[in-house]
C-alpha cells in the first residue's frame, strides 16, 4: 500500500500537476484552509440559495465562512505544534 501511495505521489509531482502538488506539500495549512473554505462556501450557497439574501449579506456570510474555515485549520494545527515540541520518548 505504501509503495502504491509513493508511486502515485511521484507521478503527480512529475506530471502536469507538479507545481500544484509541490505548493500543497510546501503549504499544507493554506491548502487545507482553501479546500475547507471552498467546500463550506459551496454548502452555504446550496443551502441558502432560496433565502433571498442581498448581495452584501452574501458577501458577509461568505467572508465569515472563509474566516471560520481558517480558524478551524489553525485550531487543528495546534495539535501538530504540540507533537513537534514534545521531546521524543516522553508520554503524557
Amino acid at each position: 500500500m505504501a509503495e502504491f501511495f509513493n508511486n502515485t505521489l511521484k507521478s503527480l509531482r512529475e506530471g502536469p500537476l507538479g507545481p500544484v502538488v509541490r505548493w500543497i506539500e510546501n503549504h499544507p495549512r493554506l491548502a487545507a484552509w482553501f479546500v475547507l473554505a471552498v467546500g463550506i462556501v459551496i454548502l452555504l450557497v446550496i443551502e441558502a440559495r432560496d433565502v433571498g439574501l442581498q448581495p452584501g449579506q452574501w458577501a458577509a456570510l461568505i467572508a465569515a465562512t472563509i474566516l471560520v474555515a481558517g480558524a478551524c485549520v489553525w485550531i487543528i494545527s495546534w495539535e501538530d505544534d504540540e507533537e513537534e515540541t514534545q521531546p521524543p520518548g516522553e508520554d503524557e
